[in-house]
C-alpha cells in the first residue's frame, strides 16, 4: 500500500475535520486536524503536508493570518492552500482567489466530489 498523502486541515469544528477525513481517506489521504490557529503553523512544520485546507474563521486567530505567516516562511510558502469557509460572498471569493492567490476557495456547504476533485487537481493528480 502506498504511503498516505498528508493534508493539514485547520478547522475549529471537529465534526468538519472528521467529515473531510472520511471523504478524502478513500483517495489515500491522511488528514491531520488542527483546531487552533496558533498550533497550526507548528503542525505544518512538523507534518510537512502536501496540502493545507484552511478555514478562515478560527477562535484564536484568522485564517488569513495563518496564510500570510505560511507565505513568509520559506519552508511553507510553496505548500498549496485550499480555503474552506462559510464566507461565501462574491467579494470574499475574489479576495481569496485574486488578491491572496489561494489555489481554491470552497464555500461550505460543498459537495463531496467538489472537495475531492479540487484536492486532486491542486496536487496534480488529475489531467
Amino acid at each position: 500500500m502506498a504511503e498516505r498523502i498528508k493534508i493539514v486541515y485547520i478547522e475549529d469544528d471537529q465534526d468538519m475535520i472528521d467529515l473531510v477525513g472520511v471523504i478524502l481517506s478513500r483517495d489515500n489521504f491522511e488528514i491531520v486536524g488542527v483546531r487552533e490557529g496558533q498550533k497550526a503553523l507548528e503542525t505544518i512544520r512538523q507534518v510537512e503536508p502536501a496540502l493545507v485546507l484552511l478555514d478562515l474563521m478560527l477562535p484564536d486567530m484568522g485564517g488569513w493570518e495563518i496564510y500570510q505567516a505560511m507565505k513568509q516562511e520559506p519552508t511553507m510558502r510553496d505548500i498549496p492552500v485550499i480555503v474552506i469557509t462559510a464566507r461565501g460572498a462574491p467579494i470574499d471569493k475574489v479576495l481569496g482567489e485574486h488578491v491572496a492567490k489561494v489555489q481554491v476557495y470552497l464555500v461550505k456547504p460543498f459537495g463531496t466530489h467538489e472537495l475531492r476533485d479540487n484536492v486532486k487537481r491542486v496536487l496534480g493528480m488529475t489531467s
